[in-house]
């Protein structure tokens, strides 16, 4: 859970690194949170294609979200643009994810210091 506070508290900063362990809990625990929400708007209104809880918290996590998956694109080295590669149908999102797997660059770079390195 505490990855996913850390990423809430910066919600805002697009510029530094974020390793694989920080951008994966959160993605799990707020896939986790989408899911709890989705069968709660399912229990309150069942049938019906409104989605309260999901879509307030979908909006609610659409900019650490996109924060988190730039500063984790700066941590393979790459620039936060990369993102847009998920407008390709399927090609463009399997070379995202494949982004996102990677391993991260263990030395500083343009994007600041190993978050490794900072925990070990």
């Amino acid at each position: 859970m505490n990855w996913y506070v850390a990423v809430l508290k910066k919600y805002t900063d697009f510029n530094s690194r974020a390793g694989r362990a920080e951008f994966w809990m959160f993605t799990l625990i707020s896939i986790i949170i989408s899911l709890v929400l989705y069968f709660i708007d399912q229990r309150i209104m069942p049938g019906s294609s409104i989605q309260v809880l999901y879509t307030l918290y979908s909006l609610a996590v659409l900019v650490p979200s996109l924060a988190v998956s730039v500063r984790r694109l700066h941590d393979t080295g790459r620039s936060g643009w990369w993102f847009l590669i998920n407008a390709i149908p399927i090609l463009g999102q399997l070379v995202y994810l494949v982004f996102l797997l990677q391993d991260s660059q263990p030395a500083a770079n343009q994007y600041g210091s190993s978050p490794k390195m900072a925990t070990a």
